[in-house]
């Protein structure tokens, strides 16, 4: 039946148009709900007021000072100055070419790789091999504004990483990272795996020759956290989360690898029941009405806190890389509501900058990043920013979608396929994310320009 002859007789225009008129006006206060829920504390995606109890050390401005002091780490929290991306990324690589601004251009020459010549590709990621249609998003390149990035050279890269060791600490997107990375690797030699865990979470490879060990640890919340999942990884309860204890899984390692890429994630969006000092003191968007909404913005501060203090005053000083937030792209839904994510080329600048959440977690990220900055000044911690955030928010059209099992629709064309719009297609947009990395350790002279 119509949906005209499912409406009462008596109903006019008018009131069709009132109550179109309402249900504007509640999906307003609906979406303002769920703002105040997720940040409590924040009256914009620039201003943080967190409870004492987190012990925030302060924000430190661009023209600020260096140190930060005893009475400082007890006060409340500082907003930064608005600074933009030029001048942030200028100032923290201190005149270097920033490049994390830039646009996607045209690259006829394609990838470095494909799912027949590198066998590293997880079946999520493999879109190629899952049949996606479209090859376009394969044929762009990131073109920094003021300079240029050369493309992946993995004999450069190898020769640079004789005798040494490299682990990503975080979530799946690291997973999704290394798979680029071992990709490219094997123009040069074909790693064999020497550890993973139950759920090849977290894995292991070698390069013989160049006695070179690169893993990735899954350590999703860097701080330690209780999850209570089935076999599957739905979770059953609440992930418990302790912000002022490290997981151990990585800091256990952390003295044997001479480079560590590391970044925060998703996870923190999480139903979470917060502790503090051995004390439960407060949650985010759980069911206990006992328990202080804290939101997810203090939560995120108080965990990268914890994580560079560690790593700044640790005595062993590997060459730190923090990567940025990294966007989805759902639209119509979220990844459990039918969101999808079916785009075909990079948007332009300025078509698309993110959702409300992404800014505030990139917000907080740098904020914390520059305090670590000018706290590593002083005890030798060698610090980098991988802000990938920018160059990713712009290219919706590199993940999987639908395509993260084989031939979803090779039976039915109009099936609706649960989307992936947060992992990226191998190749793809993310083996940019390692042509980055190669920049800033030639820009380091960690690896000869030469």
């Amino acid at each position: 039946m119509a949906e005209e002859e499912m409406q009462e007789p008596g109903l006019s225009r008018p009131k069709k148009g009132l109550c179109l008129l309402l249900m504007f006006f509640a999906l307003i206060l609906l979406t303002s709900f769920a703002y105040f829920l997720l940040f409590p504390n924040s009256s914009d995606t620039n201003v943080t007021s967190c409870p004492a109890f987190f012990n925030i050390v302060p924000a430190i401005s661009g023209r600020a000072q260096r140190g930060v002091s005893v009475e400082q780490k007890n006060s409340s929290y500082i907003q930064l100055p608005r600074m933009s991306l030029n001048d942030r990324h200028k100032f923290l690589l201190k005149g270097q070419c920033d490049l994390f601004s830039g646009q996607w251009i045209n690259d006829p020459s394609g990838p470095a790789y494909t799912n027949a010549s590198c066998n590293f590709i997880q079946p999520p990621q493999n879109c190629m091999k899952n049949g996606r249609p479209d090859t376009n998003y394969l044929y762009w390149r990131w073109k920094p504004y003021d300079c240029e990035l050369p493309p992946f050279d993995p004999f450069k890269f190898m020769d640079a990483m004789k005798d040494k060791s490299m682990a990503f600490i975080g979530d799946s997107i690291f997973r999704n990272q290394i798979q680029s990375l071992l990709c490219l690797l094997t123009k040069v030699e074909e790693p064999v795996e020497v550890y993973h865990d139950k759920f090849f979470r977290s894995r292991t490879w070698y390069f013989a020759n160049y006695n070179f060990t690169v893993g990735v640890i899954w350590a999703p919340f860097l701080v330690k956290a209780e999850l209570f999942e089935d076999d599957e990884g739905k979770s059953k309860s609440d992930v418990e989360l302790h912000l002022d204890i490290l997981e151990d899984k990585w800091t256990s390692q952390y003295n044997k690898y001479d480079y560590v890429i590391f970044s925060g994630g998703q996870w923190f969006l999480k139903s979470m029941i917060i502790w503090l000092n051995n004390t439960i003191v407060g949650c985010h968007n759980c069911k206990n009405n006992n328990l202080k909404e804290l939101g997810i913005d203090c939560p995120y501060h108080k965990a990268l806190q914890t994580v560079f203090e560690f790593m700044i005053s640790s005595d062993h000083k590997p060459l730190i890389f923090f990567r940025t937030w990294t966007p989805d792209h759902f639209e119509y839904g979220e990844w459990f509501s039918g969101g999808v994510c079916n785009r075909t080329t990079p948007y332009s600048e300025g078509q698309y900058k993110g959702k409300p959440i992404d800014h505030v977690m990139r917000t907080i990220e740098i904020q914390e990043f520059e305090k670590a900055v000018s706290m590593a000044s002083q005890t030798g911690a060698r610090l980098k920013l991988l802000d990938t955030f920018h160059l990713s928010v712009l290219r919706p059209d590199g993940h999987p979608g639908p395509y993260r099992t084989y031939h979803p629709f090779g039976k039915d064309k109009i099936a609706k396929v649960q989307n992936d719009c947060l992992h990226w297609c191998l190749p793809g947009p993310i083996d940019t994310w390692n042509e980055l990395i190669e920049k800033i350790l030639v820009d380091e002279r960690d690896i000869s320009s030469n």
